[in-house]
């Protein structure tokens, strides 16, 4: 009997990422290939890797020197993967690299290496693929590539211009997903604000393919939109309950001087009216940013007038990351860049403004029951999961003590009891039937 040829796969980075590992994890078992996590024992291992900061791009590096400790045949692929020689430079060895995107380049390389399985080896995937995530939650991505030029950032120069994907196949995807189990799906795209804008044929856009999507009765949950009046209308139908009132527009900065410099819209007056509008459109909504500290050039008052923001707008959740130079960003030729120490700084202070905010959103939620629906209970009987007001890995988790017969996926109803700065604690008031409850209350 022919070997099956066993392949390891580590995918770092955002969740689009992990939308590109499962699609090729799901090539690769139904050509009759074994998914392998010891890399001891794999014939072949892949590396999915990111290359959007340095720190991403340096942990990129150290788990293809973790891989090639195990293994002499390492195929390298993702967004650092465009990058070839930074990464041929130090590791000569690995057997090939490949952008992102380059799932069939990715695949002949396996096969070369590893060879490939023969005809009674292959499986049978489901149009829905194979789940990186727990099974009752998964990531849609709606379209790949960017039409933004954003000073700080390569992707488009990565993965290319914005190219929507037609809605007829992703609700097909969506309802495989459903039939499988799925009960949130989390859509995700460079800009989904900015989906169907290429579809000329299909006038399709982001608001009209979530109305389509809410008819499968799921959380809907949507990742990144670009400040525009296509958010103003997604907000509209989390008004109406027929998404999650949960917000992810990433803000940057707010002085127009540093925004301008990023090509980035915006300023704080006009940051803040969009803030008051949806807020007046869903009272219950939860709005999350990141920020960037200490881009080229910002000064003090700048910064301070970020800080100013913070305290205003009072977002639900805030992610701050220092500015860091990309290689091949317009960005990293700016005049006057911020000492690496006070970028740190500028960070840390942000952040450190908002936990005081995020303490005191989390403390107006006590006493109040939410359905919550378990990622995962712990061996003493926690089961921890989130809200509506929760994405998984970036935001706080709920704990729920003393929750026996709860597993992963289920959905319960609890009351909220404590919390820090970042997570909550809660008490089990009883398991649901299953439904999602998609109105709000």
């Amino acid at each position: 009997m022919q070997k099956t040829p066993k392949i390891g796969l580590v995918s770092l980075g955002c969740a689009k990422n992990l939308v590109d590992a499962q699609r090729l994890t799901s090539v690769l078992i139904a050509m009759g290939y074994e998914i392998e996590n010891d890399y001891a024992e794999c014939d072949v291992v892949v590396v999915n890797t990111c290359g959007f900061i340095g720190p991403a791009v340096e942990e990129s590096m150290q788990a293809i020197g973790e891989a090639l400790n195990y293994s002499r045949k390492v195929i390298v692929t993702g967004c650092l993967g465009a990058r070839a020689k930074t990464i041929l430079d130090r590791y000569p060895q690995v057997a090939a690299v490949y952008g992102p995107g380059m799932r069939a380049s990715v695949i002949r390389g396996i096969i070369s290496l590893a060879g490939q399985p023969s005809e009674y080896q292959r499986q049978t995937v489901g149009s829905q693929g194979i789940l990186l995530t727990p099974p009752h939650y998964a990531y849609m991505k709606i379209a790949e590539g960017c039409r933004h030029r954003c000073s700080f950032c390569i992707i488009p120069s990565l993965r290319g211009p914005l190219r929507s994907r037609e809605p007829e196949a992703i609700l097909k995807e969506s309802k495989a997903l459903v039939r499988n189990g799925v009960k949130e799906l989390l859509v995700i795209a460079q800009d989904s604000s900015d989906y169907g804008h290429d579809l000329k044929n299909t006038k399709t856009s982001l608001s009209s393919l979530l109305q389509e999507l809410s008819s499968l009765k799921r959380w809907l949950r949507v990742h990144y939109l670009y400040p525009s009046d296509e958010a103003n209308r997604v907000v509209s139908l989390m008004g109406e309950g027929l998404v999650l009132p949960y917000l992810d527009v990433p803000f940057q900065h707010v002085n127009p001087t540093i925004l301008r410099a990023m090509k980035r819209p915006g300023n704080i007056e006009k940051t803040l009216r969009s803030i008051e509008k949806w807020r007046e459109i869903c009272p219950d909504i939860a709005i999350r940013s990141t920020f960037i500290a200490g881009f080229p050039g910002e000064t003090e008052e700048q910064f301070n007038e970020l800080l100013d923001f913070i305290k205003e707008a009072k977002l639900d959740r805030v992610g701050c990351f220092p500015y860091s130079d990309v290689e091949g960003a317009a960005a990293n030729a700016y005049l006057n860049p911020v000492d690496e120490e006070l970028r740190e700084h500028r960070a840390a202070l942000l952040m450190e403004t908002q936990a005081k905010i995020s303490y005191d959103k989390l403390e107006a939620r006590v006493g109040k029951e939410y359905q919550v629906l378990i990622d995962y209970v712990s061996d003493d009987g926690t089961a921890v999961g989130r809200s509506k007001y929760e994405s998984p890995d970036i935001d706080g988790i709920i704990s729920i003590h003393n929750t026996k017969g709860v597993q992963a996926g289920d959905v319960v109803k609890a009351v909220i009891t404590g919390h820090d700065e970042h997570d909550l604690e809660a008490r089990l008031v009883g398991k649901t039937n299953g439904a999602i409850e998609f109105i709000k209350k």
